[in-house]
């Protein structure tokens, strides 16, 4: 089923010519094209592979493929969204591999899978994968496949054994974890042998030359867009911030021998531009590189940013953008509470967001959108009140701007100092609250599904019991309720939803994924949470 999906794609690299004995592998993404071709994780590794003649790579989404081998070697997986675990199961099906690891014997290709959600914590999927890649591409595609070639006729067991040497390869298979009851906590994480090593370390590419798309087409979901990543990380470190914590060191994109290369190449297939990065406008020459866009040979040039940090909305900002077709800006506030933003390490004053929203406005924008979050470990109700006046001095300050307030629920996330707190019950009322207050000033009010942040946070924090539920979930749909109807099956055989969502975790117990080192040592963490709590009100206690 090769489609005519791909016949409209235009190429920014040149595919290698595979020999005769290259290693037949599938390149899958979990969704549908149009999703998985806007991933620039995704494009990217493909492009790698592909240009790599000891690899034949053939391409695989849930409604389209290339030509497949017949007995592909290597199947991997890029994901970026927990819920299309799912697909993951229902493709393996598809090219008849067993679902589980232990269901499979040398006849069976190895499965590998990378991305943010494995990197984060791989444990509620181990069971499906025979080895997981923790970190940038850029660093373990190639020891990949060099260390599969050197065992490539061995037995199974001795490829995972010698892949599992290679830093940043983990191959869940190798470490035995033990609980302290069928239901309770963890109580360890080890090797089944000693040749494996006991902690797998993350791999961190520091090179300064970023991401950037390998492939333009309309079917895109941002249409033909050419995307280049300006920074990696962010220097902020909010406490509760996956995007920061799991990928420092912040890294930016050499302006001479990155950017500006790849978005020359780029705009000769295309007019329209994405800059991506958790925090774009904090790269050093950002400043250069918007007067560089600005030039009136780009003038047809439709450009998108990521959100943008705060206090660097200027109304030189604001007008490239406008002038380049992109109505509005997305700053991330978190709340209108100067205490709730010291807890996170948000360093943003109220002053800063209302002349960010003059800005915006004077420069010719017409819409901003900010994003705010509930549940924070030690928010009050008057937080929220907080948050609703610096909403109604934004629209005071800047009338006519159109505001949007997106807003979501704490999940806590492995690897950040709030990694220990669990979700907070009040949240889907404070949502409801502020909705409340909000929608009667004219301000466009969007709310992230309470019962979604419940399955991510599940997933964010589970364990390798939860790939049973994971499983019988499946068949019951991607709802809230059927998470719970599993949970119900699985009664006595596992913790609770409760232990796994809402629970604060003792700082003292074993957590999933205690053998896989992010970028700072827990006890770096650990200082990072005594200075959020030590901002809370006294009658909260710190975690014990």
């Amino acid at each position: 089923m090769t489609s005519s999906l791909f016949s409209t794609e235009r190429l920014l690299f040149t595919p290698a010519t595979p020999e005769s004995n290259a290693i037949p592998l599938i390149f899958a993404f979990p969704n549908e094209y149009t999703v998985g071709i806007t991933s620039l994780g995704y494009q990217v590794v493909w492009a790698t592979l592909a240009m790599r003649s000891d690899v034949q790579v053939s391409r695989l989404f849930t409604d389209t493929y290339e030509p497949l081998p017949r007995n592909p070697e290597i199947v991997g997986f890029s994901i970026s969204w927990e819920l299309d675990y799912v697909n993951i199961l229902n493709l393996l099906e598809s090219l008849t591999i067993p679902i589980r690891t232990s269901n499979r014997d040398d006849s069976h290709p190895i499965v590998f899978g990378g991305g943010p959600v494995l990197t984060a914590n791989p444990e509620p999927f181990a069971d499906f994968f025979d080895v997981i890649l923790l970190g940038d591409g850029e660093n373990l595609l190639g020891t990949l496949i060099e260390t599969y070639k050197e065992v490539r006729n061995a037995s199974r067991q001795t490829q995972l054994q010698a892949l599992a040497q290679v830093p940043g390869i983990y191959v869940p298979s190798l470490y035995a974890v033990e609980y302290q009851s069928v239901d309770g906590a963890i109580s360890s994480i080890k090797p089944i042998s000693s040749e494996i090593p006991a902690v797998v370390q993350k791999q961190t590419y520091r090179g300064n030359t970023l991401s950037a798309s390998t492939v333009v087409t309309q079917k895109a979901a941002w249409e033909n867009i050419f995307m280049v990543e300006v920074v990696r990380s962010c220097p902020e470190m909010c406490r509760f911030c996956l995007a920061s914590y799991l990928t420092l060191p912040f890294r930016t994109a050499s302006l001479e021998n990155s950017l500006i290369p790849a978005i020359e190449k780029g705009l000769q297939v295309t007019n329209r531009l994405g800059l991506l990065g958790a925090s774009v406008t904090q790269h050093p020459e950002f400043e250069t590189l918007l007067d560089y866009i600005s030039q009136p040979k780009y003038d047809d040039v439709r450009l998108s940013i990521a959100s943008v940090r705060t206090n660097t909305v200027t109304e030189q900002l604001a007008k490239t953008l406008a002038k380049r077709d992109t109505r509005s800006l997305t700053i991330a506030v978190e709340s209108g509470s100067a205490k709730v933003r010291q807890i996170i390490n948000k360093k943003l004053h109220n002053d800063e967001i209302i002349q960010a929203a003059i800005n915006a406005k004077v420069g010719g924008l017409s819409a901003l959108k900010l994003y705010g979050m509930v549940g924070i470990p030690g928010e009050e109700a008057e937080d929220l009140d907080a948050t609703v006046a610096m909403m109604g001095a934004i629209k005071k300050a800047a009338p006519g701007l159109r505001l949007t307030l997106g807003c979501s629920t704490f999940v806590p996330k492995a690897h950040t100092p709030f990694q220990w707190y669990g979700v907070n019950r009040q949240a889907e009322k404070r949502l409801q609250s502020l909705q409340k207050q909000l929608k009667p000033q004219g301000i466009d009010f969007r709310p992230e599904s309470y019962n979604w942040s419940i399955i991510q946070a599940l997933i964010s924090r589970g364990d390798r019991r939860i790939s049973q539920l994971l499983e019988i979930t499946r068949n019951f749909g991607d709802s809230l309720g059927s998470y719970k109807r599993a949970f119900k099956q699985l009664k006595g055989q596992i913790p609770d939803l409760e232990f796994y969502v809402h629970r604060d975790w003792s700082t003292e117990q074993v957590l999933p994924w205690s053998h896989l080192q992010g970028p700072l040592p827990q006890s770096t963490l650990l200082k990072h949470l005594a200075e959020a709590t030590s901002h809370f009100q006294k009658e909260l206690q710190p975690l014990n």
